[in-house]
């Protein structure tokens, strides 16, 4: 079985992390030299962490392996619960799946609810920087557009970030993709059943946008275990003219604190993953991303 079958290019570094979010939980020290499982390391010890609100069995948390009547079946669709990895087949040991991205030293689930794979859909909503008269703004610098997306600042670590979320159980990642945008970037959640009428309208048309799926796979989270792990479905929804997006009642909600069109460039710290996303759409779209890139251009 390919245990790191596409996951991640470099060897995972915010998955190693301490302490683990929301706790004072230390991971044993993994080197990058040791985070294959294929380099053999007898001495692995890690530390072994389910958080308390994992542990009390909420609807969106699987129990522990070993308990009675839970007997999942990993790699493959289980019910509503897909627990297909979109890296490929992991390997299962003594009942626990095994991170296919390599050790982290924390055995358990930490925050995550499911063993093996936790899927999450981050939606990328971008529109490009214009001026007081309505031109595309270039930087100076490159000589390109700069884009904008919609980001979010979570209100769990006041990073900023896409607002994503996790997939429900049976539910089409479309659909996730719309009601996290709407939850964290339009407070749905707050509003009346007619706000929510018109809001419902303004998420159809921005969804019905050009897009393009960024990223599907492993993200490195600093959530993650040896045996639980974030994975995602990144898309662009991309607005050419503006005119759809300038109009967005953009309001923070649910797990956001604040929420803001940002531009888009290397200087940008994201959450996890998310600057790697980033990066990706500013490409595909042949938009500024670097400076450094252009040295020539610079007194």
């Amino acid at each position: 079985m390919s245990a790191s079958k596409g996951a991640a290019e470099k060897p995972h570094k915010k998955a190693r992390t301490s302490p683990y979010p929301g706790s004072q939980v230390q991971r044993s020290q993994v080197p990058t030299e040791k985070v294959s499982w294929l380099v053999e390391w007898r001495e692995y010890g890690p530390v072994e962490y389910t958080a308390r609100s994992v542990l009390a069995g909420p609807v969106w948390a699987d129990p522990q392996v070993g308990q009675r009547n839970f007997s999942p079946k990993f790699n493959e669709k289980d019910g509503h619960v897909d627990r297909r990895s979109q890296n490929g087949v992991y390997e299962v040991e003594n009942g626990r799946p095994r991170n296919p991205a390599g050790r982290t030293g924390l055995v358990g689930r930490g925050l995550l609810g499911r063993w093996g794979p936790n899927h999450a859909a981050d939606p990328i909503l971008t529109r490009w920087k214009r001026d007081s008269k309505g031109s595309k703004v270039t930087h100076p610098v490159s000589g390109k557009d700069i884009l904008q997306f919609a980001a979010i600042q979570r209100k769990d670590c006041g990073e900023w970030a896409i607002p994503g979320g996790m997939v429900d159980p049976g539910e089409k990642i479309s659909t996730t993709l719309k009601r996290e945008f709407g939850e964290e970037a339009m407070n749905s959640l707050q509003k009346s059943r007619a706000e929510m009428q018109e809001l419902e309208k303004q998420l159809h048309k921005l969804f019905s946008q050009e897009h393009f799926v960024v990223y599907k796979g492993y993200v490195d989270d600093p959530r993650n275990t040896d045996n639980a792990w974030m994975e995602t479905e990144a898309v662009n929804y991309h607005d050419e003219t503006g005119e759809i997006m300038d109009h967005l009642p953009l309001e923070a909600g649910d797990d956001a604190k604040k929420v803001k069109w940002v531009d888009i460039n290397d200087k940008l710290e994201l959450y996890a993953s998310h600057s790697q996303f980033i990066q990706l759409v500013a490409e595909k779209r042949g938009a500024h991303w670097s400076e450094d890139l252009y040295p020539e251009s610079q007194g």
